[in-house]
């Protein structure tokens, strides 16, 4: 395949790959061709381009060959780690509400437009951005647009919406204090940061929902559903200025795309913050101890991610792993036992996490533990590298197949890595990760202060 860049010229980034800036100046109204690859016969096999419309609001697109579908995003640069405490959960809370009813469309007509056509429809809300999207055929693309357009843009959020989705909300989360994975990953993200808005949950709390107010929430999506806060990704079989026409349109209610402020940046930051070693403990009537245990990690910037993928892989990252062989297939302690790597801007952690009965908990940490010891001292084999190389490899190309997954990989770009890298660019970075590199990384992470969240029955 051939790639080839235009308008902003390719940057060297400190992993040496070529990687091109999503955010450098641009005038409103230009667009500008990102990304262009061919394949060996010179046929266009994916084109991303990027306007600028008034008001700071970004489109981007990739022209995908041979699919049928398009997909599009609406991304928004606030998360539950931008709230402060009055407004903990605020960021979920809209996200219900926007699909509550607007000034043209009731909330049994926002579902209905997309159902009657086939299309997937959602929304979720991180810890640094909430995304609305629809997948649908690409015939149906407008519609899309236009009910994402209206949704943003054009809600009412009345008080008997507020009073509903209240409700909802908190049953969602008492279903998700039912479910000890989630419980055990709250309580190991609490230990690590504490009070601060990445150690809290994303959907809130009882006491925090029950607070909130629809004045406060209102004056919430005003602050920061703004054009200049936004990125609309959209990929599949799409033409870009048809795209860029439809936006306009659906985002032009309002008087919506108005003004001058520049795209608000990603937020970049080098150095991890530190985490709180130490041990949480919650108590439950359950018939397994689910356990996660871990240390800090590396920020979602750094540039050895791509080694502590390789690391994570040979680490618990399948069947063949070394977690997997020792806890589950020697030693029978587990049926489930996995390795993580999570990245912020400002924090990482790296961990391990467990399911077991309780009479053979202190045997399973004792064997991770000895696993994190000796990956520590010893790193890993030659043959773990290529396995765990070829294993993210294939993982993020066949990732990468459907138009949800490109559109989604268009926003995070823009959102939060201010860069935009080709695949073949993420592959090659992904070979050339040195066994050096992923023992000198093991030999760093995996003597740090412990931190580690038990949930289950009392010992």
């Amino acid at each position: 395949m051939t790639l080839k860049s235009n308008g902003p010229a390719g940057q060297q980034n400190s992993a040496g790959r070529s990687a091109i800036s999503t955010t450098s100046p641009q005038p409103v109204g230009s667009t500008r061709t990102l990304l262009q690859v061919e394949d060996t016969d010179g046929r266009v096999t994916s084109l991303v381009r990027r306007t600028l419309l008034p008001g700071g609001l970004r489109v981007v697109t990739e022209q995908m060959a041979g699919v049928r579908s398009a997909c599009v995003g609406v991304w928004i640069g606030i998360g539950s780690r931008d709230e402060s405490p009055s407004l903990h959960g605020a960021s979920h809370f809209l996200e219900h509400l926007l699909f509550k009813g607007t000034k043209e469309r009731t909330a049994m007509e926002i579902s209905v437009a997309l159902d009657e056509v086939g299309g997937e429809f959602n929304a979720f809300t991180a810890k640094e951005y909430t995304c609305f999207h629809a997948r649908v055929l690409d015939e149906d693309l407008d519609l899309a647009v236009d009910v994402l357009g209206d949704m943003i843009t054009n809600s009412v959020i009345t008080d008997d919406d507020v009073e509903a989705e209240r409700e909802v909300i908190l049953d969602e989360i008492a279903m998700h204090d039912d479910d000890p994975d989630d419980v055990v990953h709250n309580l190991f993200a609490a230990q690590a940061w504490g009070d601060s808005p990445l150690g809290l949950p994303i959907a809130g709390t009882e006491e925090s929902i029950e607070g909130l107010t629809r004045d406060q929430i209102v004056r919430f999506y005003k602050k920061h559903y703004r054009p200049a806060n936004m990125v609309v990704t959209v990929a599949g079989n799409v033409e870009h200025s048809a795209v860029v026409r439809s936006i306009r349109k659906a985002f032009g209610r309002n008087n919506f795309l108005v003004g001058d402020e520049s795209p608000v940046r990603p937020r970049i930051t080098a150095e991890a913050q530190p985490v709180k070693p130490g041990v949480s403990k919650v108590i439950r009537p359950l018939e397994q101890v689910n356990v996660v245990l871990g240390v800090k990690g590396l920020t979602r910037n750094d540039p050895r991610r791509y080694v502590l993928g390789v690391l994570n892989t040979a680490l618990g990252g399948g069947t063949s792993s070394r977690l997997f062989q020792e806890v589950r297939e020697k030693r029978g302690l587990a049926y489930s036992v996995y390795s993580f790597a999570s990245h912020h801007d400002v924090a990482g952690t790296v961990g391990v996490g467990v399911a077991c009965v309780p009479a053979k908990l202190d045997e399973t940490l004792e064997v991770v533990r000895a696993e994190l010891a000796k990956l520590a001292a010893e790193g890993i084999t030659a043959e773990e590298l290529a396995r765990g190389k070829g294993q993210m490899r294939g993982g993020i190309v066949l990732g990468l197949e459907d138009s949800g997954a490109r559109m989604s990989r268009l926003g995070k770009s823009e959102m939060v890595y201010d860069e935009l890298i080709s695949i073949d660019a993420v592959l090659d970075a992904i070979a050339s990760v040195t066994l050096e590199e992923v023992n000198a990384l093991a030999a760093e992470l995996f003597v740090q202060p412990e931190l580690m969240a038990v949930v289950g029955p009392e010992a």
